[in-house]
C-alpha cells in the first residue's frame, strides 16, 4: 500500500479540505445527522489517515465511517485492502455503510453505527 506515487501528507490534508467543501449528497446528509456530538462522540470528516482520507472518523472510538457509493461496488477487493491497510498500521475497524442507504433510510445508517461504536 505504501508505494512511491502515493501523496505527501501536505497535499492528502489540502484535498481533505477540498473535499469538505464539497461533500457527497450522502456525505452532507450524514453529516448533518452527526455533527455536534449527536452520537455522543466527536466525528471528523475527511479525515486524512496517510495515504488515504477516511469520510468520517471517531478517534475514541477508533472507528472509520466509509459511505460507499457507486464506484465502490467495483472495488470491493481494493476496499477490503484499504481496510486492512488502516487495521494493521492505525488499529482502527473499518465501517462500511452504502451511501443509498443514508439517502433512504438516514434512520438505519445511524442505527448501524450506534451498534459499531
Amino acid at each position: 500500500m505504501h508505494r512511491n506515487d502515493s501523496p505527501s501528507l501536505f497535499s492528502l490534508v489540502d484535498f481533505a479540505r477540498e473535499h469538505r467543501k464539497n461533500p457527497t449528497p450522502s456525505e452532507r446528509i450524514f453529516w448533518r445527522a452527526i455533527c455536534q456530538k449527536q452520537l455522543g462522540v466527536r466525528v471528523r470528516r475527511q479525515h486524512p489517515l496517510h495515504p488515504f482520507i477516511a469520510d468520517f472518523f471517531v478517534a475514541s472510538r477508533r472507528l472509520v465511517i466509509e459511505l460507499d457509493g457507486e464506484s465502490h461496488r467495483e472495488r470491493r477487493e481494493q476496499d477490503r485492502a484499504r481496510d486492512r491497510y488502516l487495521a494493521s498500521t492505525y488499529g482502527v475497524r473499518v465501517l462500511r455503510i452504502d451511501a443509498a442507504l443514508v439517502e433512504r433510510e438516514l434512520r438505519a445508517a445511524l442505527a448501524i453505527v450506534r451498534v459499531a461504536l
